[in-house]
């Protein structure tokens, strides 16, 4: 058993008192020749003048302490599905009433408090009808959350709290039970202070009232904010499982092929398949807009037996697409949404699994009420899809050199600043496509697609898609996570069954071994 710290001992006390009386008389002494020689006053104001400067300073480096805090904080996911922005708002809202009076760190027992109170939060949110939503984590996840919150925070902590790399556990306890002791120590210094030298007693009073303020506030906010800290990391790994972005295995084969895009790699006759996912494109439309032509224009050569597609489509064909700047990705030609080969819930489940979809409608044709019906079918599907975030979409505007004057076609033409009818009635024609879709007009992008006057692809088009590759990538990464934890559950169920197996086979030799014992 640890023996009880010792009481204070009477003698030294006394040895303390006389080494500190030299010091109390030479500051009552001062004071004293200060009033005699008349120059008290200007003591006085020296003092009010450094200490003001003194405590601004401080206010000052608390602010830029708390900006450079604030900075440091756990930013959102970009890559989380939609469904996760309330579930962070709650975290967030959690994180901001942590008082450092509730959460007193010196207590370990905050750690697991306030860790199992943000983890209920957010299971919360995902199983709002389950009376302990806490308990539908399994181990292994809690366990990976609970290890990937103190790695994160242990990296906060020793690059932004100075000499946390030497305060040890049993400092802050130590600390903790001396201060009582040291504050009645510190009391009685202050009643003798006040008998001796009263005015002198009564600036240091106030000094030290400032100075304490001043530096209260700064270990609160450096308190505040490792709570705050701990609760955000916390809530983003609990939010990162709920929403299939925690897989158990490494993360590093994440975007490894998923099955649907191994079965459409099989249907191209490539010698080298990717060793990770590629981008999915899908190209929709009416028919005879130029989907198989805009193909040509944008990628030039298809790595595929032709370089030459069919007029119609029947069914959605995949081309593996190389082309500078762009991830490896595969397109998808489609039949056209007004035809007789088209069917809806196949185009919806091809936009399930698409990272970037194109759509190609002509420009001179008015008549597009098909083409919103199945652009609204998407758009109501996707956002019902709370677990996914809807892939971009871009809206291709085929057939430009179409518009009248029907013989004038000389490209290149400013949109912004329409020099002449037919640059005029191309933007005109914009705008009304983006209306009749329900689009912003920045996503309708007019081009031509004739063979040698192919207009408007390599620049204005291929800048968007490239402009759109990051969300796109997201998009993949999340349809990849699905995939991985799909796989990753058959995987582990065999794990476990192997496991099973191997020890009922030896659990005859382990009890044989233990009788023997």
């Amino acid at each position: 058993m640890k023996a009880p710290l010792p009481a204070v001992n009477p003698l030294r006390l006394l040895v303390f008192t006389l080494m500190l009386l030299p010091l109390l008389a030479l500051l009552g002494l001062g004071f004293f020749w200060l009033w005699q020689s008349g120059n008290l006053q200007y003591w006085l104001i020296a003092l009010v003048v450094c200490g003001g400067l003194g405590y601004g300073l401080q206010q000052w480096l608390v602010r830029q302490e708390r900006q450079l805090l604030m900075d440091s904080s756990t930013e959102p996911n970009p890559e989380w599905p939609p469904s996760a922005d309330a579930v962070w708002q709650r975290v967030e809202a959690l994180a901001e009433t942590c008082n450092p009076q509730d959460w007193p760190i010196e207590e370990g027992a905050w750690v697991m408090e306030l860790g199992q109170k943000t983890l209920e939060t957010v299971a919360h949110c995902y199983y709002p009808d389950v009376e302990k939503p806490l308990l539908e984590l399994t181990v292994p996840h809690t366990l990976l959350i609970i290890e990937r919150a103190s790695r994160d925070l242990r990296q906060d902590v020793a690059e932004k709290i100075p000499f946390s790399n030497r305060l040890t556990i049993g400092d802050l306890f130590r600390l903790q039970r001396w201060k009582a002791k040291a504050e009645r120590l510190f009391t009685i210094y202050r009643a003798g202070s006040l008998l001796i030298n009263p005015v002198n007693a009564l600036l240091s009073e106030a000094w030290r009232h400032l100075r304490e303020r001043s530096f209260d506030q700064a270990r609160d906010e450096l308190h505040r904010w490792f709570l705050r800290a701990y609760v955000c990391k916390v809530g983003y790994y609990a939010i990162d499982l709920y929403s299939g972005r925690l897989p158990l295995g490494d993360e590093e084969f994440v975007t490894a092929p998923t099955p649907e895009s191994k079965a459409d790699l099989g249907q191209v006759e490539e010698t080298a398949k990717p060793a990770i996912e590629p981008l999915r494109i899908l190209v929709l439309g009416r028919s005879n807009s130029g989907k198989s032509s805009l193909i040509n224009a944008l990628f030039g050569t298809l790595t595929t037996a032709t370089d030459a597609l069919p007029d119609t489509t029947q069914t959605l064909k995949p081309f593996v697409l190389s082309r500078e700047g762009l991830t490896q990705a595969l397109i998808f030609d489609s039949p056209g949404c007004d035809s007789a080969l088209f069917d809806r819930q196949q185009m919806l489940a091809a936009a399930g699994n698409a990272d970037l979809i194109l759509w190609v409608t002509p420009a001179n044709r008015p008549d597009r009420q098909t083409e919103r019906d199945c652009l609204d079918a998407l758009r109501t599907t996707q956002a019902a899809r709370t677990d996914r975030r809807a892939p971009p979409l871009l809206l291709v505007a085929s057939f430009a050199d179409r518009l009248r004057p029907l013989n004038e076609w000389q490209p290149p033409y400013d949109l912004a600043h329409p020099a002449n009818s037919k640059a005029t009635n191309i933007a005109a024609a914009v705008r009304v496509i983006a209306d009749d879709l329900a689009v912003a007009v920045e996503q309708v992008i007019p081009v031509c697609l004739l063979p040698g006057k192919v207009y408007n692809v390599d620049d204005t088009l291929w800048a968007a898609i490239l402009n759109h590759q990051d969300k796109a990538l997201r998009v993949r990464l999340m349809r990849c996570l699905d995939a991985r934890k799909r796989a990753e559950d058959w995987v582990m169920l065999r794990r476990q069954l192997a496991g099973a197996g191997r020890f009922v086979r030896d659990l005859p030799e382990i009890l044989g071994k233990r009788t023997g014992q």
